[in-house]
């Protein structure tokens, strides 16, 4: 019987933990990728003022 008790509980917790662990790795790439973004656009309009003879954004 306690097997059965701890087999539940661990079938019970697997797909929470599963769908937690897919949730968290969709937010960190989606993070991610949003800071790689505007670090990128930043460097790109840098450049672009630069090229102009405008002053740097502040």
């Amino acid at each position: 019987m306690i097997t059965d008790f701890w087999a539940n509980a661990v079938f019970s917790v697997t797909p929470t933990i599963i769908i937690g662990l897919i949730f968290w790795f969709v937010m960190r790439a989606i993070l991610r990728a949003d800071r790689t973004e505007r670090s990128e656009l930043d460097k790109y309009e840098r450049e672009e003022r630069a090229r102009r003879g405008l002053d740097p954004k502040k």
